[in-house]
């Protein structure tokens, strides 16, 4: 079909799909939208063998599925396995699954490829100008749009609620698309017609401000306590900025903020290096800006000063969103700032001794994967004193976060292992590196245990992962410790969706305060570290309103805090065990501490050194 018939035919159809939505602005489509109306014929080649492949050409099928995919979308990764098992369950049953790809600078080759690596077993299609998309009012990746034999759409939606942005669950509570299927095989009406879709919005050819359905999730957008925070520092009038380019103004905060994650085989789904790769993920880049989702930083900017701070100024972040706002433009190339090296290997420098786990952990292609404990002698005769310990994923795409323990007696259990805490791997995160004089001990005869969480992301993976340590070179002046301020005695009911738990700790002597690190698992909502010096009044030192599981976040102070004997440390921790919480397991459910997401934590980490020297 030529273009013109199609944009022709995009018209009548676009007014039919908002007739019954007068009034109704184009940035904010009904989710129901064109329920119950005919879809359009197209026409596209299959990328994967060639032919073409027309909707009407399945005229008389019981059913036809369409999807809309991405090549670097991770919630469409994880969703692909899934998409197969449903065409091998449906094919028999007169049902076509049909793949459509219209992010406008994804390549007919890239598309092949990424259809072959995750077993697509149905035809995928190459939608280059975004016309079946048009055609469909399609916004996102992983959206269906499931159309009888008469071609008419009787759901569209999410395929279910498993898999979110930066939320997974063991198992989904609801199959949409499944359900949607099965009804209409049977006759019958398809109860739930239209779901709220989490996935990458596509981009179009040309990209402009990223409209966005009133059902469009906004998938942990900052707490409303940091947005007051924000407008009372920021000031009442949102910052301004005339014409922007990338090479002169966005360029440098993709550097500063951005690369550290987004560059090849990091934690990033893909790669912000060049203007072509911001300009591709423009419309997304500008959604987790507007809603503060990246760079991720959960602190209240109102308490603590850290040297780690990845959030972005006011005027950064009113710069990424005029460039996208203005078309993306480059302007011109010899503003662009030199290139950002990174360390390739470790980041604290050669490592004096490297650990890996036993064996290669093989990591399913989906499903939700238990903590992974491995043991690891270390073999020391005598006490090693670490200056920097870094941990470090075999395939970071499928490790979630990685905790070394050291277990000085070889028989720990899960008390000795929070005691014995070494060092941490989380996405974004930095490795433990101590200052000059000061070092972390290892007993002789020690063990490693590494805990290991490993997220399944839609292909089959094979992980090795290893820590690396470096020792002291000078003499060491001062011990460095990591303590766990936990509470493990609680039950939060079923459904409460604020429910609070304590935990303090007492300085036992002087010491210099270095880091927090709050953790909790998936109904974690909030939490906040209070300092009550001797005689003095409680100071807060880091709030946390909205709490991220996916981001196993370290918080570092500008400077070491000196806290002496007799401080008071307390850790208030808020838990949301109700449906309104898109990360819940499940809400029915009371919850109590455990080592697994489903179960909770509550452990509020420091870092301090002491400041009594180490004794010869």
């Amino acid at each position: 079909m030529a273009p013109w018939t199609v944009r022709r035919r995009l018209g009548c159809w676009v007014l039919l799909a908002l007739a019954a939505t007068a009034g109704t602005s184009a940035d904010e489509l009904p989710a129901d939208r064109a329920i119950g109306q005919r879809m359009p014929n197209f026409t596209l080649k299959d990328v994967t063998t060639g032919q073409p492949v027309s909707l009407y050409g399945y005229r008389g099928k019981r059913a036809l599925v369409l999807v809309f995919t991405g090549t670097d979308c991770p919630v469409g990764d994880l969703y692909a396995p899934r998409l197969a098992e449903l065409n091998q369950a449906y094919q028999d049953k007169g049902v076509v699954f049909l793949a459509v790809n219209s992010n406008a600078r994804e390549t007919v080759e890239e598309v092949a490829r990424h259809a072959k690596e995750h077993g697509i077993g149905f035809p995928v299609l190459k939608d280059k100008d975004n016309l079946v998309a048009d055609l469909a009012l399609a916004e996102r990746t992983c959206e269906t749009i499931v159309l009888d034999g008469l071609a008419t759409v009787r759901y569209r939606g999410a395929i279910d609620d498993q898999y979110g942005q930066g939320t997974r669950k063991d198992a989904p509570t609801h199959a949409y698309l499944r359900d949607a299927l099965d009804a209409l095989l049977a006759g019958k009406p398809v109860e739930a017609r239209a779901t709220a879709v989490a996935g990458c919005l596509i981009d179009r050819v040309e990209t402009k401000p990223a409209n966005r359905a009133d059902n469009a999730p906004r998938v942990r957008p900052a707490a409303p306590e940091i947005l007051a925070a924000l407008k009372e520092t920021e000031g009442a009038d949102a910052v301004k900025v005339g014409p922007v380019t990338y090479a002169k103004d966005v360029a440098p905060i993709v550097q500063a903020k951005c690369q550290a994650c987004h560059r090849p085989a990091q934690a990033g789904p893909f790669a912000l290096l060049t203007y072509d790769d911001a300009r591709r993920h423009a419309a997304m880049i500008r959604e987790v800006v507007d809603d503060r989702r990246m760079p991720p930083w959960h602190a209240d900017p109102r308490y603590g000063h850290f040297q780690n701070d990845r959030s972005l100024a006011p005027k950064d972040r009113a710069t990424l969103l005029a460039w996208v706002d203005q078309g993306t433009p480059l302007g011109d190339p010899k503003d662009l700032p030199p290139a950002k090296t990174f360390p390739e290997g470790w980041a604290i420098g050669m490592p004096d001794a490297v650990f890996e786990i036993p064996e290669n952990y093989a990591v399913p292609a989906q499903g939700t994967i238990d903590y992974v404990y491995m043991r690891v002698p270390t073999g020391f005769s005598e006490d090693k004193w670490v200056q920097a310990a870094e941990a470090r994923p075999g395939d970071r795409s499928v490790v979630h976060h990685i905790i070394v323990y050291v277990d000085p007696h070889g028989k720990g259990g899960p008390r000795q292992r929070q005691q014995g805490h070494l060092c941490g791997y989380a996405p974004g995160d930095m490795p433990s590196v101590y200052p000059l004089g000061a070092a972390k001990k290892i007993p002789a005869g020690s063990d490693l245990i590494f805990q290991i969480h490993y997220t399944p992301n839609g292909k089959p993976k094979v992980d090795r992962s290893k820590v690396g340590l470096i020792f002291a070179k000078a003499p060491v002046e001062h011990e460095a410790h990591t303590h766990g301020i936990a509470q493990q005695r609680f039950v939060i009911p079923p459904g409460a969706d604020n429910h609070e738990v304590r935990s303090s700790f007492t300085v036992p002597r002087d010491v210099h305060l270095l880091s927090f690190m709050p953790h909790m698992h998936l109904r974690g909502k909030s939490f906040e570290y209070k300092v009550t010096v001797p005689d003095g009044k409680p100071e807060t030192l880091l709030s946390v309103p909205a709490y991220d599981f996916g981001w196993q976040s370290y918080y570092i102070l500008d400077k070491p805090l000196a806290l002496p004997k007799g401080t008071k440390i307390d850790c208030t921790a808020h838990f949301d065990n109700s449906s309104r919480n898109p990360y819940n397991p499940d809400p029915e459910k009371a919850v109590a501490w455990g080592d697994q997401t489903y179960q909770e934590m509550m452990i509020g980490y420091i870092d301090f050194t002491d400041d009594e020297p180490v004794k010869p």
